[in-house]
C-alpha cells in the first residue's frame, strides 16, 4: 500500500514542521536558496513554453516540474513552511516555539529571495545577450507580466489590493495542498502526481505565489518593465506574502489538523457499532 491516510499525513506534516523549525541556520538558508532558484528556473521555463507555443495551458502543465524537483530534493519554499511550521508549534512539539517558527519563516524568505534574484539576473543576461540587445519575446513577456501584476492592481485601488490578497490566498491553498499531497504517497510517482495537479491549477489560474514573484518582478525590472521596485513591493510581494500565509495555514494546515489531527468526539462521545445502526430506510 502506497497511500497514506489523512490522519497519518497530518502526523507527517507536524513532523516536517518540527524538523524545519529546528534545522540549523546554514541548512535552512541553503535549502531555501536552492528552492527559490529551482522554482525561478521553472517559472522561466513555463513562460518560455507559453510564449513560444502561444498556449498558456502548455506552460501551466509543465511548470510543476520545478516544484516536484525541489520537493524531492528536500528544499524549502516560504509557502510550504507557512503551512507546516505552525502545526509543530500548535502540537507543542519539543523545542518548537513561536519565535522559532518566525525565525524559520524569516530565513526561508531570505534564502528564497536570494535564489530567485540570482536566477532573475542570469535569465536577464540569457534573454539579452548580456544586456547588449533588446530582450527577446520571452523577456518582453516577463516585463509585461510585471507591469500588469503591479500597476494593473494599483489602477483599481482598494479593490485591486483585495484581489491581489485573494489571489495570494488561493495560490497557497493550492500550493500547500500539493505539499500535503506529496505526503499522501510513499512512492516517487505517487508524490509527483499528487503535487502536479494543484500546482498546475494555481499557475494556469494566475494566482499570486510570493516566491515565483521574487523571480518574475526583479527580472521584469531588468528586462524593461515599466514599474518600480516600490510598485513591486507594495502592489505585489508584501500583500502576496500575507495572502499566502492566510491561505496555507487556514485552508490546508489548520483544516487538516482540526479534523484529522484533533478529531472531535462523535455524538454522545461514542461511536455506534456497525451492527447497532438503524438502516437508513427504517429511520423516522
Amino acid at each position: 500500500m502506497t497511500y497514506v491516510k489523512p490522519s497519518d499525513v497530518v502526523t507527517r506534516m507536524i513532523d516536517a514542521g518540527q524538523s524545519k523549525v529546528l534545522l540549523s541556520t546554514r541548512d535552512t538558508l541553503v535549502r531555501a536558496f536552492m528552492g527559490g532558484a529551482i522554482l525561478a528556473l521553472s517559472a522561466a521555463f513555463a513562460v518560455t513554453v507559453s510564449v513560444r507555443t502561444e498556449n498558456p495551458l502548455a506552460g501551466a502543465i509543465l511548470f510543476p516540474v520545478g516544484f516536484c524537483m525541489l520537493y524531492l530534493l528536500g528544499y524549502d519554499l516560504l509557502t510550504g513552511v507557512f503551512t507546516l511550521a505552525p502545526l509543530a508549534w500548535l502540537d507543542k512539539r519539543p523545542g518548537v516555539t513561536f519565535p522559532g517558527v518566525l525565525r524559520n519563516w524569516g530565513l526561508v524568505f531570505t534564502g528564497n529571495l536570494a535564489g530567485a534574484v540570482l536566477v532573475a539576473v542570469l535569465m536577464a543576461i540569457y534573454f539579452t545577450y548580456g544586456f547588449s540587445t533588446e530582450p527577446d519575446a520571452v523577456g518582453h513577456a516577463i516585463g509585461v507580466i510585471g507591469e500588469g501584476r503591479t500597476l494593473g492592481y494599483a489602477e483599481h485601488g482598494a479593490a485591486g489590493m483585495l484581489t491581489l490578497f485573494v489571489r495570494g490566498v488561493l495560490c497557497n491553498w493550492m500550493v500547500s495542498t500539493g505539499v500535503v499531497a506529496a505526503l499522501m504517497s510513499s512512492t516517487v510517482i505517487g508524490k509527483v502526481v499528487g503535487m502536479w495537479m494543484p500546482i498546475m491549477l494555481f499557475f494556469y489560474m494566475g494566482f499570486e505565489h510570493s516566491v515565483v514573484n521574487m523571480f518574475l518582478f526583479p527580472s521584469g525590472l531588468m528586462l524593461g518593465g515599466q514599474f518600480t521596485l516600490t510598485d513591486y513591493l507594495l502592489w505585489n510581494e508584501l500583500p502576496t506574502v500575507v495572502g499566502n500565509l492566510v491561505g496555507g495555514i487556514t485552508f490546508v494546515g489548520l483544516a487538516l489538523y482540526a479534523t484529522h489531527g484533533r478529531t472531535a468526539p462523535g455524538r454522545a462521545g461514542r461511536t455506534v457499532p456497525l451492527e447497532g445502526r438503524v438502516p437508513v430506510a427504517a429511520q423516522g
